[in-house]
């Protein structure tokens, strides 16, 4: 089984950037579609977007549409988030998630029977105003 490990969170004023990473051991990446997802204090987990094994198709959130980017470089074993625009409401913590059908990491926030083969430890953005 994959592990992952994300990187790259921080404190950043409104309006600046950020780039989260996630590294893979354990299984090569190309076996896995991935996901990001953040949590916010008192809310629940929500998707921000899910790439597919070769990354040829990504999935946005229309909250993160436009501003984020998911990208992955499979010969590194790594899926990045580039974060742009950033906004106090971004403020969480940030997750990546691997599975081997990207529909389950577009649906596991909304479908209950669904789970996700394995999520990282989190990683905290604070986006200060």
């Amino acid at each position: 089984q994959v592990q992952l490990v994300e990187s790259g969170g921080g404190l950043v004023q409104a309006g600046g950037s950020l780039r989260l990473s996630c590294a893979a051991s354990g299984r090569t990446l190309s076996s896995y579609a991935m996901g990001w997802f953040r949590q916010a204090p008192g809310k629940e987990r929500e998707l921000i977007g899910a790439t597919t094994r070769s990354g040829s198709s990504t999935y946005y959130a229309d909250s993160v549409r436009g501003r984020f980017t998911i990208s992955r470089d499979n010969a590194k074993n790594t899926v990045y988030l580039q974060m742009n625009s950033l906004q106090p409401e971004d403020t969480a913590v940030y997750y990546c998630a691997a599975d081997p059908k990207v529909h389950n990491l577009v649906v596991v926030t909304t479908d209950k029977d669904v789970n996700v083969e394995v999520w990282g430890q989190g990683t905290l953005v604070t986006v200060s105003s």
